[in-house]
């Protein structure tokens, strides 16, 4: 939002002066409105004349004659133009460009105002185009400081700021102009002019399709609500984003005169995530913005970029609940921008400092504009009427009588007291008022385009021609290209080929009525793995006069492998990536192959928005049907054939039949020249076996199978031997376990180019990796693939999905240093972090932690409520939860090994962890589950906030202090950012069973205080010294032995139940009262106890 540096005493007396009028009353009394003559019932001619006027003098005045760029300052000669602000000013001279095509004569004012939108566009395209650099490093690294700029010189377009003085990391500028630009485009202006341009808008695409991983400073460029240079997630940046991509998908940027090379393609997958981010992410702006005046343009006019109709209500009633006021909307509760408190002179606030602005935030009339405008989007006339009758009070006017929207109105410093004792009471003032040549750029541009909807000068149809917003009597059937909207009811069937990779295997599943293709009978069209596509996108939008590469080596989803492709002219299929063996290794279990297929047919079936039907690939390899996992592969085989897979209606046919119903994406971008040489893809190749050979079902019996998980080799008793004789055991050995560890033992000593018998160490591992999945070794499995540091594709995106569904993450072993993930990262960064933090004590936690990570991302997009009462998820405290099960569950017996389970294995036990403790069984079991899980009971984070309001300085536990103060200053009880203060302070605690005493005990703290309101601790609380008191107080009335303080003899007392007379509450409660009662009491008027 533009910065007015103006001093408010000087703008509160300039107010009042006005062509020699003598003033009465307050100096702080506004003038009456000085309306511009207006013709009622005029002619179409003088009521656009009359916008025109508005226009010329306050908006097109001030645009730059070089750029086309529009001044933040309409003052002064150190003018600068902010992206943002720019296109709303070209999206105002554009809106009355429309309204005048219904002229025949306009005089060229058509021409005039569509040009002025045009030179801006291309303006901020020269301005964009000049940092190509910034472009290329982002796409590939998102950070700040490798991002486009969102401010500018308005008259020579140059850089005017560092990314270190200045947030231009804001992801809703570029979305905001991709967006516009495809709508300007749309009515006909003609923006774009060459291949160049086309090459440049399509890698900005690349870099809004990461939006939902991308913590940027949002539309206030400061990022957190503490202003403190952090950015964050923000909801109206991802809306905007997801708005964009829907825009410009297939998006001819020549319009009708374009050809397929100027056509835009976005990752389909990409922009599902978006709107996956933004529907978690709602009703909240970002962690520390509880809601934000921001989410306005992102909801409402222009974006539209929510389907959701009860979350779009949820969301703007707790807007307009927290954030309306008489003179405006708040940008966010706590905003101390421009507020009389605020010290301009520094950039950034201090600790503590924004409780200052409690009850004083400036208030925005442009927001009563926006509602102006939503009003009339969907139909709503007396929303429009609320909030014109609100608005116009507010406007000032120029001495030419054109009406002024002020930037904001202040609560002076005079009348900041009487404010914050009484809320609303205190007139408010404006920062500008037109006289003083001062204007709000964005605001004057959003009245008038208000303006002439709510005067039917346009429709909203003109101002959004590609249909953004679709009232809800009119979505079923809509197109799909540009809307976010679906059909009401989903009855999607989902077209499957099924393919075997050998004649061999079709005819073994023809005995059982399974009818399949190979390879070589679905020719002349080709089947590709989803690698061999993302090869062919690397093509897309390469331009190397302006160093651009074509797209990231990013994976195709399976919305993306769910058409067909037309490439150099070959016809292709694609499957999906859960059939491709060179991931990680969990594909390589049958039941968990079967439950991905489930999965990717169900979230097909629910986000498919393309006309025309998905072809789903369905390969089937003869790995698949080996052993004991015939049976499922033959019942899922089956359940395609009788039409319904999980729920979802399928139709199987042969690939030839299926091609006419799906949709077909032309990659006209891969244009080669006779000197050029074509690249090269690969194709799935049949195996070349024998028709009528036997396919082996059974791959060896259990007790091999359990021999050759077993090493039959001792690493520490290997590690000082020569390489020489590594290399003879190497040759020598069978053992595949064996082989796994000698091999990791030459790959940390030589490297991995080291030669071995059968090539170099790390094709070796290579080997192993793929023997050990053919005959499903999982310990083995585990060992190869961290040794060879397998990485799976979908660990970012998961980790994603916990992130915005308010968790944090934590890598790491349990009992050792773990990195704590709060934002989402790109994968090269998170491998770093598993492979760093999780590979020291044991190799194989480095690959369980990654299966952890994608089962519970799968678990709470279906199951949410299982992880309620968990803010952090601790990955290696599961892990140490799901042994301690095992554990629990093998009783005298020997415990099950977690890392020679099958991953489908694995992801039932972590369900059965989460589920509900089991009434039989003893606390200390439960608590040593709950805690290894961070589960904390409902409201505790509420009731820790109210614990620290009655400890003055503060709590400690561990060796982590949590200080009364700043934290009440700078949070709100319901703040996100609080709760993972509390679990912070919880952090260093290494015991679950004494984690979750804790946990008790602040709840206990809690119950006390709130019956006893005239209590208050004196001192620092620590807990463990409470804990240990109550401890003591245990073993005395049980007789324990003394010298039993110690926390590892505490066993006894982690197994007692929590409630009655001899519970833990009773001796924690004993041990907290006795603590309260060392301080004093603070006296209360209606202290029945008080006798004068």
């Amino acid at each position: 939002m533009a910065n007015l540096d103006d001093d408010r005493t000087s703008a509160a007396h300039a107010f009042l002066k006005f062509e020699g009028h003598r003033l009465s009353g307050s100096i702080y009394e506004p003038l009456k409105s000085i309306n511009l003559p207006k013709p009622e019932g005029g002619s179409l001619w003088d009521k656009l004349d009359h916008y025109y006027r508005i226009v010329k003098s306050t908006l097109l005045l001030h645009q730059s004659p070089t750029t086309g760029l529009f001044p933040t300052k309409t003052y002064g000669d150190n003018q600068k133009a902010k992206v943002h602000d720019s296109l709303y000013c070209a999206a105002c001279a554009w809106a009355l460009a429309l309204a005048y095509r219904r002229i025949d004569d306009d005089k060229g004012r058509t021409h005039e105002l569509e040009h002025s939108a045009i030179k801006c566009m291309r303006g901020i395209l020269y301005c964009y185009m000049r940092q190509a650099n910034k472009v290329q490093q982002f796409k590939q690294d998102p950070k700040p400081s490798g991002c486009l700029h969102s401010v500018f010189s308005a008259h020579t377009g140059d850089e005017v700021f560092s990314h270190k003085e200045y947030g231009h990391l804001q992801i809703n500028a570029v979305s905001l102009f991709l967006l516009y630009l495809v709508e300007m485009i749309s009515s006909g202006l003609q923006i774009i002019y060459n291949t160049d341009e086309v090459s440049f808008i399509q890698n900005l695409v690349f870099c809004v399709e990461r939006a939902y991983r991308v913590p940027d400073f949002g539309v206030w460029e400061r990022g957190s609500k503490y202003n403190n240079g952090s950015p964050e997630l923000h909801s109206s940046s991802v809306g905007l984003a997801k708005a964009a991509l829907e825009a410009i998908n297939g998006f001819n940027l020549f319009g009708n005169q374009g050809c397929s090379w100027s056509v835009i393609f976005v990752d389909f997958d990409a922009h599902n995530r978006n709107r996956q981010t933004l529907c978690s992410l709602l009703p909240r702006e970002s962690r520390s913005h509880n809601t934000d005046a921001a989410l306005l343009p992102c909801l409402s006019y222009p974006a539209f970029a929510l389907d959701d109709e009860v979350l779009f209500s949820q969301t703007l009633d707790k807007i307009i609940r927290k954030l309306k006021g008489k003179y405006g909307f708040k940008r966010f509760l706590r905003d101390g921008y421009r507020t009389a408190l605020e010290d301009k002179t520094r950039r950034y606030y201090k600790p503590a400092e924004i409780k200052l602005f409690d009850g004083i935030e400036c208030e925005f009339p442009l927001f009563f504009i926006f509602m102006i405008i939503d009003g009339v989007f969907r139909g709503n006339p007396a929303q429009v009427k609320e909030y014109q009758d609100l608005l116009d009070p507010l406007l000032q006017h120029t001495s030419e009588g054109c009406p002024v929207v002020p930037k904001y109105y202040y609560v002076p410093a005079d009348f900041v007291e009487l404010e914050k004792k009484n809320p609303g009471s205190q007139k408010r003032f404006p920062s500008n008022n037109g006289r003083d040549g001062k204007f709000f750029l964005w605001g004057q541009a959003v009245y008038i385009i208000a303006k002439l909807l709510a005067d039917r000068l346009v429709s909203p149809k003109d101002i959004d021609p590609i249909g953004r917003y679709i009232p809800p009597q009119d979505q079923r059937n809509v197109s799909m290209r540009f809307s976010n909207q679906g059909p009401l009811e989903n009855d999607l069937v989902v077209h499957v080929a099924l393919i075997a990779e050998s004649q061999r295997l079709q005819v073994f599943l023809n005995t059982y009525g399974i009818q399949t293709q190979t390879p070589q009978q679905v020719e002349p069209i080709q089947i590709w793995a989803q690698k061999e596509l993302v090869k062919a996108y690397f093509h897309l939008g390469v331009n190397d006069k302006l160093g651009l590469s074509g797209r990231p080596d990013r994976p195709i989803g399976c919305l993306g492998t769910s058409k067909i492709y037309r490439i150099l002219g070959k016809t292709v299929v694609c499957y999906s990536i859960i059939f491709d063996l060179s991931d990680f290794y969990m594909s390589q279990d049958v039941m968990m192959l079967i439950d991905d297929i489930k999965n990717a047919l169900q979230f097909i079936k629910q986000y498919w928005k393309m006309h025309g039907r998905p072809l789903f690939v369905v390969l089937i390899r003869e790995d698949n049907i080996r052993g004991s996992r015939f049976n499922p592969i033959l019942d899922m085989l089956a359940a395609f054939r009788k039409g319904i897979v999980g729920g979802v209606k399928v139709h199987v046919d042969r690939v030839q039949t299926l091609i006419s119903g799906a949709v077909v994406e032309q990659l006209d971008f891969l244009r080669i020249t006779e000197t050029e040489e074509a690249p090269v893809f690969k194709s799935l190749e049949e195996l070349d076996l024998p028709k009528h050979s036997k396919v082996k079902r059974q791959s060896s019996t259990p007790n091999a199978s359990e021999l050759e998980q077993q090493p039959d080799v001792n690493v520490n008793d290997w590690k000082n031997k020569s390489t020489y004789e590594i290399l003879q055991k190497l040759n020598d050995c069978n053992c595949l376990a064996s082989q796994a560890l000698l091999s990791s033992i030459l790959l940390k000593r030589e490297g991995p180019n080291f030669i071995t018998k059968e090539g170099t160490v790390a094709e070796h591992i290579e080997r192993i990796y793929r023997r050990a999945g053919s005959k499903k070794l999982w310990l083995v499995l585990r060992y190869s693939a961290a040794f060879a540091q397998k990485f799976s594709s979908s660990i970012a995106p998961h980790i994603t999905t916990l992130l915005v569904h308010g968790k944090q993450v934590t890598l790491g072993a349990f009992g050792q240093e773990e990195e704590v993930i709060s934002n989402p990262l790109s994968p090269g960064v998170i491998k770093n972090i598993i492979y760093e933090k999780c590979h020291l004590q044991d190799e194989r936690e480095a690959v369980v932690q990654q299966e952890l990570v994608i089962h519970i991302g799968w678990i709470i997009s279906n199951s949410p409520e299982l992880f309620s009462g968990m803010l952090k998820i601790r990955i290696g405290w599961i892990i140490h939860a799901m042994k301690y099960e095992l554990k629990i569950r093998a009783g005298d017996m020997p415990t099950k090994d977690l890392y020679q389970m099958s991953p489908s294995e694995v992801k039932q036990l972590l369900l059965d962890i989460l589920q509900p403790q089991q009434q039989g069984r003893g606390w200390l079991n439960r608590r040593q589950i709950d805690g290894s899980l961070n589960r904390t009971p409902a409201g505790f984070y509420d009731r820790v906030w109210q614990i620290l309001e009655r400890t003055p300085n503060g709590l400690i536990v561990a060796g982590k202090f949590l200080p009364q103060q700043p934290t009440l200053s700078d949070m709100t009880m319901y703040e996100m950012n609080f709760s993972l203060l509390v679990e912070d302070m919880l952090q260093n605690i290494d015991q679950p069973e004494y984690r979750q005493i804790i946990v008790e005990l602040l709840m206990v703290i809690s119950v006390i205080l709130e019956r006893n309101p005239e209590l208050e601790f004196q001192g620092k609380v620590d807990l463990d010294k409470v804990v240990q008191e109550a401890f003591h107080d245990f073993q005395k009335d049980h007789s324990s032995p003394k010298g039993a303080e110690k926390q590892d003899h505490m066993t006894a007392f982690y197994n007692t139940h929590p409630m009655g007379k001899k519970g833990t509450c009773s001796y924690l409660s004993k041990a907290v009262i006795t603590l309260l009662l060392e301080g004093e009491m603070k006296p209360s008027n209606d202290d029945p106890c008080t006798v004068s």
